[in-house]
């Protein structure tokens, strides 16, 4: 095979890597702030749901879960599985899954702030939902930057578990690739990707964080 072919090929893999990438993140932030809401709530039973949850898709393996998400609709309500659905699988099983991470790190950020930063907010007249959005969060942030950089990295090498219910993402092409060429450079050409990406991931989570650290 061509140099310049495989490379194509797998710059397509990496496209679909970086849409599982990119629509993970975008859907499992909201949703894990959504989550440790759920897990701080006063309510026993809203509190209990949110734990268990977070529980299982921290404690089951995501490959596993993407499987579930997949197989699920068949085997438990005898709904026919087209190929369009992998994908959208896919996102819904990283989604689910990330957002219990983010939620445990969030909810650690918002624990932690000191209770004279509620009270001062409330004495300079802030509702709960200012005090929240301009005073408690933009800190909060900052202070979980360095652990929501990790599990961001952490997903960029994840998205090669797509391969578990047939999406060909980039790892799947390169080993596609490396089978039938019979030999290594697929493999290295997508380790350098990888490496790449995370390096730019890197790169702009540390430009974030320079830019908060006016939040002391």
């Amino acid at each position: 095979m061509d140099f310049s072919v495989m490379m194509s090929q797998l710059g397509s893999g990496m496209l679909i890597s970086v849409e599982i990438f990119a629509l993970t993140l975008i859907f499992s932030l909201p949703l894990g702030l959504f989550l440790s809401f759920g897990r701080m709530s006063k309510n026993i039973a809203v509190r209990n749901v949110s734990k268990v949850y977070i529980s299982v898709m921290r404690g089951t393996p995501l490959m596993l879960q993407l499987l579930v998400v997949y197989f699920g609709p068949y085997y438990i309500f005898n709904i026919s599985i087209k190929p369009s659905y992998r994908f959208i699988a896919v996102i819904i099983g990283f989604v689910l899954n990330y957002a219990a991470y983010f939620a445990e790190i969030y909810r650690g950020g918002i624990e932690s702030m000191p209770v004279g930063q509620y009270e001062a907010a409330r004495l300079l007249g802030y509702n709960k939902f200012q005090t929240f959005t301009k005073i408690i969060m933009p800190q909060v942030v900052k202070r979980i930057l360095p652990s929501i950089t990790n599990e961001i990295i952490t997903l960029v090498k994840d998205t090669s578990l797509a391969f578990s219910i047939g999406v060909m993402e980039m790892f799947t092409t390169a080993k596609a690739i490396a089978a039938s060429q019979k030999n290594m450079t697929a493999f290295i050409a997508a380790g350098i990707f990888y490496y790449v990406f995370n390096l730019l991931v890197a790169m702009v989570m540390e430009h974030i964080e320079k830019k908060m650290n006016y939040y002391h």
